[in-house]
């Protein structure tokens, strides 16, 4: 089967799926990965998405494997460069990750330019088609927070000196086009803002951020801002990490090698959106499932379904770890959700809105 495309721009276009690479040099070794990939190319997905921290949980072991393996793989299967969609982060803010430019401590033109010239080595290529920034420059509730608080706002670079960065490298052939993750309708705004002010600032053109049956906060704000400035959101976790499968509800607790019982305690940006012993997200998750069961569909259809039929979702970004779920995931894209199928969703969602936000 071929998996559908979209136009991100009259000259960007990808696949519906793409292929997250997170796991590529932590769960899934080099010759794994490969095969992963192969699967997925085979599929008719050309899209594919890194980031320069990855894989996860993060260490300095491991920083930069997946961009290694996704490039290494390219270059060894000598796929024409113009057949894939090379997508990757630059890593914001972090005190964390000492490993990564010394934290890194912010997203200046020195920061960026950096990164951006490390992945390109990593990935062995020329230019990389979409460039994002992994998180904000600046104080915002991510990763299952949900309230604003002034007092923590901190001193961030300005997105003139960010853009400028980005436009520079647009300029030198390293990078095609810009997009944004982890945002906010503000930072949405204020990007495109200083773009439109000045004119050789490159544009946003899509938005990297959570969107599933457990999160549907896209909606709020966001969604009418991607629309009005055509930005794409390209829709990371369309499986709630796993959880919309069912598999962590099992009466066993689900597979050992699950990343959420994996890496338990040491992933804290999962944990914190996609905590197990939350009632709201399991009761929420067990009538998804039953929805499913009553229309006769796999869960990972109905959670795909769910996100592909968005009119602004442009790629569904998902990861997997052997060639099964990734079957599981391209057979979503056969599924279309009767309004009867989403009359139901929605009343599941009006009971228990966004558990994992």
């Amino acid at each position: 089967m071929s998996v559908p495309v979209f136009n991100i721009t009259p000259n960007l276009t990808v696949s519906k799926l793409c292929l997250g690479t997170m796991t590529f040099g932590e769960q899934n070794s080099m010759l794994q990965s490969f095969h992963l990939l192969d699967q997925a190319f085979n599929a008719g997905i050309n899209f594919f998405d890194s980031a320069e921290m990855y894989p996860v949980p993060q260490r300095a072991e491991t920083q930069g494997r997946s961009e290694e393996y996704l490039g290494r793989w390219i270059r060894d299967r000598r796929i024409p460069r113009d057949r894939i969609v090379l997508a990757t982060k630059v890593a914001g803010p972090s005190g964390q990750m000492t490993w990564i430019r010394n934290g890194p401590k912010c997203l200046d033109a020195t920061n960026i330019t950096e990164a951006i010239d490390n992945s390109l080595l990593r990935m062995q290529t020329d230019y990389i088609d979409l460039y994002q920034i992994h998180w904000p420059d600046r104080y915002v509730p991510m990763f299952g927070e949900t309230e604003y608080h002034p007092t923590r706002q901190f001193s961030s670079v300005s997105i003139e000196e960010q853009l400028d960065a980005l436009g520079r490298a647009v300029d030198a052939g390293k990078i095609r086009y810009i997009g944004l993750s982890n945002e906010t309708p503000y930072g949405i705004m204020k990007f495109n803002q200083v773009a439109e002010k000045m004119a050789c600032f490159p544009k946003i053109v899509s938005v990297q951020n959570s969107y599933n049956l457990l999160c549907r906060t896209f909606d709020s704000g966001l969604a009418e801002c991607c629309h009005h400035e055509r930005i794409g959101l390209l829709a990371y976790s369309p499986l709630a990490m796993g959880i919309l499968s069912g598999k962590y509800f099992a009466p066993d607790g689900g597979p050992a090698d699950g990343r959420l019982n994996l890496f338990r305690g040491r992933y804290s940006e999962a944990e914190s959106r996609y905590n197990l012993s939350n009632k709201m997200i399991k009761a929420a998750t067990m009538e998804y499932l039953g929805i499913a069961k009553k229309y006769g569909l796999h869960p990972v259809s109905l959670a795909i379904g769910f996100v592909l039929r968005h009119p602004l979702v442009a790629s569904a970004i998902f990861g997997a770890t052997n060639s099964w779920q990734l079957r599981e995931i391209i057979d979503g894209c056969k599924v279309e959700l009767t309004p009867e199928i989403i009359e139901d969703i929605n009343e599941v969602h009006g009971r228990f809105p966004n558990p994992c936000p």
